[in-house]
């Protein structure tokens, strides 16, 4: 899934985007992936996909059953040199288009790299339907018999966990064969618009993300006059945010109708290779400590803002003790590279070349796709990292959060593409804790009770953005899914969906503007990952009990954490936390986890 904006010719890792407040921000150098959209070597590529797709069909399709280890082992390998010859295709086609989602080239270019790699591909679809088919005496034969083969293990235990909802081979390809028309067309449409929005305020016209930034603003004249610009530029595009809506949400009921999924989240559930259980435990925990978390903070915040009630524009703002110091980029570099070393200099040599080699792209510009993302591209590359700088101390964190997930998919690279992909349970780890390094050593450095309560409720509400909303976002989708199945939605029906989290998930300190109701319609991973959002709360608190465990002084807990990342997809989560001594399926580790924001809150409290 990608979207881009970026300018007709790309520049190197040493060229920024102009001078801004904050200094040259860096900007991609998509080079290592290909030289241009029309080099020979990626024509070679797709060539060469092309014949590898039809020669793989020719070799092995209906004759899976009847190989010995050594055999699967080729076919597995063949199947992973071809997803890593696509895979480096549409990273580079989808990473040009995020940059400028806006050009019709680069819109165009991205959509024909689908096309023809769907159509490539499509002689594969056997692949999985057959290897289901299999024996389970058959394939633990092979394993015994040979180790390499053995070590794929992990790749045909996730194919065969889709065994109970797997349709007909022809179905299969029928919905293979539709897919770039499809969920990802909606996609497109959607990214596409929200590149485009404009919003106008106090007579400056900006795109989504600046002016979401405004929101962050110590002026609470333009807080508020940011959310109503915001409101109101979504309230015209809200038939058309609707339709995106109602149209996934209709076509993901009917393709899991056929495969007798037993519920929407299903699907979810099983690529995040976690128990529905454990899904459910979590989002009980955190709505349990919605009084505790969310509702006990905004009421402090309400009280330092001086405020009878707060209105969503509050909700971000800045303390009144707060500075509106932007933090350059030389400046959030060093931050993030020293609490990288301090917890082991290996983490920051990792997250060198992010910097001094064209790996993030970080200037706010006319086009680009709004938010931050770390994209894997493939195993024999390196990530790219994207964000939309603004010099903010979240900004700061943001970085943070995105580096950890550039040294996670660094390090997981050795597992080879079918390995390497990490589950959205475990995909935030080295993220949010790369946050909490940085955050510690920043709280550990501050010099005046103000500047460490400044910090402490900053960190308070990135864990309530991150724990708090994002739970309460999945209940909304819970419900929007549960809606559609009954009928079609008006935009006034998923904006009832919507408020019906809010007030719940905020609590008594807040009113709601007209026009807040429509602020569901511009989150993109509604759209582009359906239940993707409980990751967030999954990866918070278990990076809450990791860190816990890091504080305790175990003297082995750097190894451990690095053979962690290393793993990539190729072990459970039970497997992966059982060295710490942690297990996410107990209902005390979610405890744990939430103990530690409230440890926060309470701080604050003391500080009163």
């Amino acid at each position: 899934m990608f979207s881009t904006l970026t300018p007709q010719i790309l520049r190197d890792a040493t060229a920024g985007t102009g001078d801004t407040p904050f200094g040259d921000l860096p900007e991609w150098d998509l080079s290592d992936l290909y030289p241009s959209e029309d080099a020979p070597e990626l024509e070679r590529d797709l060539t060469w996909l092309e014949n590898a797709c039809a020669d793989f069909a020719q070799t092995y399709q209906g004759k899976l059953a009847d190989l010995d280890a050594a055999g699967m082992l080729d076919c597995v390998l063949a199947y992973e040199k071809i997803e890593m010859i696509g895979g480096r295709i549409m990273s580079f086609a989808g990473l040009r288009y995020y940059q400028e989602t806006t050009d019709a080239d680069r819109a165009q270019f991205f959509q024909n790299c689908q096309e023809q790699i769907t159509v490539f591909t499509a002689p594969l679809v056997f692949f999985s339907l057959e290897v289901n088919r299999i024996d389970d005496a058959v394939l633990d034969s092979w394993f015994a018999d040979n180790a390499d083969l053995a070590r794929y293990k992990p790749v045909f235990d996730r194919l065969r966990a889709m065994r109970p909802y797997q349709l007909s081979d022809e179905l299969e390809q029928f919905l293979h064969d539709k897919s770039s028309v499809g969920a990802s067309a909606w996609n497109t449409l959607f990214d596409e618009t929200v590149a485009g929005l404009m919003f106008t305020v106090n007579g400056e016209e900006r795109g989504l993300e600046a002016t979401a930034n405004l929101l962050t603003e110590h002026d609470r004249a333009t807080r508020q006059a940011a959310s109503e610009e915001i409101a109101r530029v979504l309230g015209e595009n809200i038939k058309i945010f609707s339709r995106v809506h109602n149209t996934l949400a209709k076509e993901k009921a009917i393709e899991d109708q056929w495969r007798n999924m037993p519920s929407p989240q299903t699907g979810r559930h099983l690529s995040n290779h976690v128990e529905p259980e454990v899904v459910e435990a979590l989002r009980n925990a955190v709505v349990d400590a919605y009084p505790r978390l969310s509702h006990r903070y905004y009421e402090l915040k309400r009280k330092w803002l001086g405020l009878d009630r707060m209105q969503v524009w509050d909700r971000n703002a800045p303390l009144p003790m707060e500075d509106d110091k932007l933090v350059n980029w030389p400046e959030a570099e060093k931050i993030v590279m020293d609490a990288y070393a301090d917890f082991d200099p290996r983490m920051a040599e990792i997250a060198k070349p992010f910097f001094t080699d064209g790996w993030i792209d970080a200037g706010v510009k006319p086009g680009k796709a709004p938010g931050a993302f770390a994209h894997p591209t493939v195993t024999d590359a390196h990530p790219y990292v994207m964000l939309n700088y603004l010099g903010k101390p979240r900004d700061v964190m943001t970085l943070a959060h995105e580096l950890g997930h550039g040294v996670h998919q660094v390090l997981a690279a050795e597992q080879g593409e079918m390995l390497s992909s990490t589950p959205l349970t475990l995909a935030e780890t080295a993220s949010v804790f790369g946050e909490m390094l940085t955050f510690r050593k920043l709280l550990s450095e501050a010099k005046t009770p103000e500047e460490k309560k400044v910090m402490l409720a900053g960190k308070v509400e990135d864990m309530i953005n991150t724990v708090v909303r994002q739970i309460a976002f999945y209940d909304f989708e819970c419900k929007l899914h549960d809606a559609r199945a009954e009928g079609e939605l008006t935009p006034d029906d998923i904006n009832a969906l919507w408020m019906s989290v809010q007030a719940e998930s905020l609590g008594e300190a807040f009113d709601f503007m007209e026009g807040y109701e429509t602020f569901w319609s511009y989150i993109p991973h509604f759209v582009h990952s359906p239940f993707y959002v409980y990751a967030y709360a999954f990866g918070d608190g278990l990076v809450n009990a990791l860190y816990a465990v890091y504080e305790e002084g175990d003297a082995d807990f750097q190894e451990k954490y690095f053979e962690m990342l290393k793993a990539g997809g190729s072990k459970h989560h039970k497997e992966l936390l059982a060295p710490f001594g942690l297990d996410a399926s107990d209902p005390n580790f979610w405890a744990k986890g939430l103990s530690m924001i409230e440890g926060f809150i309470d701080e604050l409290v003391a500080m009163e």
